[in-house]
């Protein structure tokens, strides 16, 4: 999984001109899902995002935490995160899950996300989406789940 967290003033997010989701301070996740992704990676990048000490504290230094903050979080599901563009002019986007992989995944991600005590504004899976945000700072992130190993061969003594 991975997610592109900005810090925001506010964002939101519209489809067909109703806003789905709004918050004020706090983090725009964007969120992308690759086929092998599942409950694992959820909950890992859920305790990540939600521990990412980015706000700043009574002396200015960003020591905080979303919820330490009093902030909220509004995800939004974005396939493009796993676009490839280093060939051609149009992007591959084979990395992405398909949707009835990708879709209860990010549900997932913001229900673990609420289980950590955090309000969680959402975008709308599939639509297309107009997101608006002032992001403050700037700060932007990218961060991912880690790769899962395959365990290798036993070793005979």
């Amino acid at each position: 999984m991975r997610a592109l967290i900005q810090r925001v003033a506010r964002a939101e997010v519209a489809v067909e001109g109703r806003v789905t989701g709004r918050i004020g301070a706090g983090l725009l996740v964007l969120l992308g899902v690759t086929h092998d992704d599942g409950a694992e990676d959820v909950e890992w990048l859920a305790r990540r995002v939600a521990g990412l000490r980015v706000f700043a504290d009574s002396v200015g230094k960003m020591n905080l935490d979303l919820g330490a903050s009093g902030g909220a979080a509004l995800v939004v599901p974005q396939f493009t995160l796993y676009g490839d563009a280093r060939r051609g002019q149009r992007p591959d986007f084979t990395a992405a899950a398909r949707p009835e992989h990708a879709e209860p995944l990010c549900e997932a991600f913001c229900q673990a996300l609420e289980r950590a005590g955090l309000r969680v504004e959402r975008g709308v899976f599939r639509a297309h989406m107009k997101v608006e945000l002032i992001n403050d700072g700037p700060v932007t992130l990218m961060v991912e789940s880690p790769p899962r190993r395959e365990p290798g061969p036993a070793i005979a003594p």
